[in-house]
């Protein structure tokens, strides 16, 4: 059976855009890992005169080099790149034959420029969306500069390196045979690593801005819909973020955005990112909001790296992120056997013993997920029932290994110094305290608003216990001229949908706050 099957005919499509003569060195045995990557690489070969199949020497069996005739750059993947690597693949054979990578011209000099010798290996899973970001930003690099090589690592196929290294949360990156980083990366944050001075030089580039109409502070589902809001009405538009897509991007199977019936978090992401680039908006990314210093005419932003922006109104849409437990040996066991996404981290824990804290939607669908790869999963959830929907508990509680522990108190996880070996909780009913065998803690416990940023207000902006920005209907604060959207605010309902409304309800609010107060802002052309 082709590997590729219905995908070859858009694949020929994309090598049609090759310009120069592309290399697939495959290393192999005589295993059926082997043969379907020989599969894999003959189909791609039959879809470009430019690509041709040859056999290499390497120590990790299966992989391939995607090199260019009469160069030093290759890329190479030690895995069978399909799921969500299947992306990573294609824009490396693209790049390697002569097709521009999208990345800003000032960060690719930056790459050129790097001085030493670069090693870098990352452990991945197929099922991961966190890690085709990671692989592509290293491939890139590796692209353009020699001195740089990469190697990308399907942790399923080769176990026995990933437990030698201790691998228990993807993607894991590793710099000239040290633990460099984990988690989703880009580019621009990879090189700030390499290089001192790249953050600086990034933060600079912020510096003499001038003011604008409307500055927008994060990047997910409402901070996209608010830019693009207020670029249609033809006033000068910024958006701030340390990433396009925010929270989406760690979200996979998305069913309930209405009018798409199925699509994943990183796609959303880019169709989010292609949608904002296609007006007149100034993205500016990677990059932190450390402050918010309200005025009177112009609001500023403070911006890591010592910069500041300023604007007439600013939209807050800084979104989420996972709520973590706050107990001994969680951060201790971070990344190894404690993780927060059970998509990306679940294929490293096949066989072997888990636990989810949470009993909500996203804890039971993980327990449902999990328990097609582990032998055991335990449902740990604080309450005496569980949150989720009654057609997912139906389907927990007739997976034979999986179990439901209720009125749960979670209060230590363990570990041997290397990895999670247990968890503890005490019974609410009972106050007895009980140890849980486990090789992994998937947490499962809802968000946390990233709000922290905006302490210093010195109380001129209302936040409520949870975190959240408070505001009205229209996203309208406390504070004349600034506005709020999506997770971060009071909203009754945390989902893209919502945040995608209340970001054009926030921007709308803004554009109206600017008519009524701007001597300045073009009413007719943005009307028009």
């Amino acid at each position: 059976m082709p590997v590729l099957g219905q995908l070859a005919g858009q694949l020929k499509q994309h090598f049609a855009l090759l310009s120069q003569p592309v290399e697939l060195a495959a290393a192999l045995d005589d295993g059926p890992r082997s043969r379907q990557l020989a599969d894999f690489l003959d189909e791609v070969a039959a879809l470009s005169e430019l690509i041709t199949v040859t056999r290499s020497d390497d120590a990790r069996r299966p992989s391939f080099a995607i090199r260019r005739a009469g160069t030093d750059g290759s890329v190479r993947f030690a895995a069978i790149p399909l799921g969500h690597e299947l992306t990573s693949f294609v824009l490396a054979v693209l790049q390697v034959g002569g097709h521009p990578p999208t990345v800003k011209p000032e960060v690719l000099d930056q790459v050129r420029q790097l001085d030493g010798d670069y090693e870098f290996t990352t452990y991945l899973s197929l099922s991961c969306q966190n890690c085709p970001e990671v692989v592509q930003a290293l491939n890139v690099m590796s692209v353009i500069n020699p001195r740089v090589r990469h190697v990308a690592v399907d942790g399923s196929l080769f176990k026995d390196e990933v437990e030698a290294r201790n691998v228990l949360a993807v993607p894991t990156v590793y710099l000239n045979g040290q633990e460099f980083d984990q988690g989703r990366m880009t580019i621009e944050q990879v090189l700030s690593r390499l290089d001192s001075s790249a953050a600086e030089k990034s933060a600079h580039a912020l510096a003499g801005k001038a003011p604008f109409d409307v500055l927008v502070v994060g990047a997910g589902p409402a901070g996209v819909s608010a830019a693009i809001y207020a670029a249609r009405k033809g006033i000068r538009t910024g958006l701030l973020a340390d990433r396009i897509g925010g929270q989406v991007l760690d979200t996979m199977a998305i069913e309930n955005l209405v009018s798409v019936p199925y699509t994943e978090g990183p796609r959303l992401a880019t169709d989010l990112e292609q949608h904002a680039r296609s007006y007149d908006i100034d993205i500016m990314t990677p990059h932190s909001a450390v402050g918010l210093v309200p005025g009177d005419d112009l609001h500023r932003v403070e911006v890591e790296g010592g910069v500041a922006l300023r604007a007439r109104t600013v939209i807050i849409a800084t979104g989420a992120r996972w709520r973590q437990l706050g107990v001994p040996g969680e951060q201790e066991y971070r990344n190894h056997g404690v993780t927060y996404c059970p998509h990306c981290d679940g294929p490293l824990f096949k066989g072997k013993r888990v636990a989810v804290v949470g009993g909500g939607n996203s804890g039971v669908e993980a327990a449902i997920d999990l328990a097609g790869l582990a032998a055991q999963v335990t449902l740990v959830e604080f309450t005496g029932e569980l949150q989720a929907d009654e057609v997912l508990q139906r389907k927990l509680r007739s997976l034979p290994n999986a179990s439901v522990v209720l009125s749960a108190r979670t209060t230590r996880i363990t570990g041997d110094g290397g990895k999670v070996t247990g968890l503890t909780y005490e019974d609410r009913v009972t106050g007895s305290a009980r140890d849980v065998p486990v090789d992994g803690v998937f947490v499962q416990i809802g968000l946390l608003p990233n709000t922290e940023w905006l302490e210093g207000t010195g109380g001129a902006l209302a936040i409520n216990s949870r975190g959240e920005v408070v505001a009205d209907d229209r996203g309208t604060t406390a504070i004349p001229g600034v506005f709020t959207a999506g997770d971060c605010t009071t909203t009754a309902y945390k989902q893209i949908v919502t945040a995608l409304g209340s970001g054009s309800t926030a921007a709308l609010s803004a554009f109206d706050h600017l008519i009524r107060t701007t001597a300045d802002v073009d009413v007719e052309a943005a009307v028009a």
